[in-house]
């Protein structure tokens, strides 16, 4: 499972700020399954979203799904 990321919030935000949150919950107003994780690398808080891999299945003989090396959004290390 990948995530990509929606957005990037620095941790160092005003006091009662919660910036990337409010983000989150607008994209989850909208239908997108939008989550705060925090990067400690970068102090940065990220609004992600969850993706699976498209199911591989077999039509007429060949696979359909993903290509190996296709380029595809930023991921984030779990």
């Amino acid at each position: 499972m990948s995530r990509t990321v929606l957005e990037r919030f620095p941790a160092g935000g005003p006091r009662g700020s919660w910036p990337a949150e409010e983000f989150a919950g607008a994209r989850r107003e909208e239908g997108v399954p939008a989550r705060v994780v925090m990067d400690l690398e970068s102090d940065a808080f990220l609004v992600v979203v969850e993706q699976r891999p498209p199911e591989r299945r077999k039509a007429e003989g060949r696979l359909i799904g993903p290509r190996r090396g296709e380029r595809r959004a930023e991921r984030v290390r779990e």
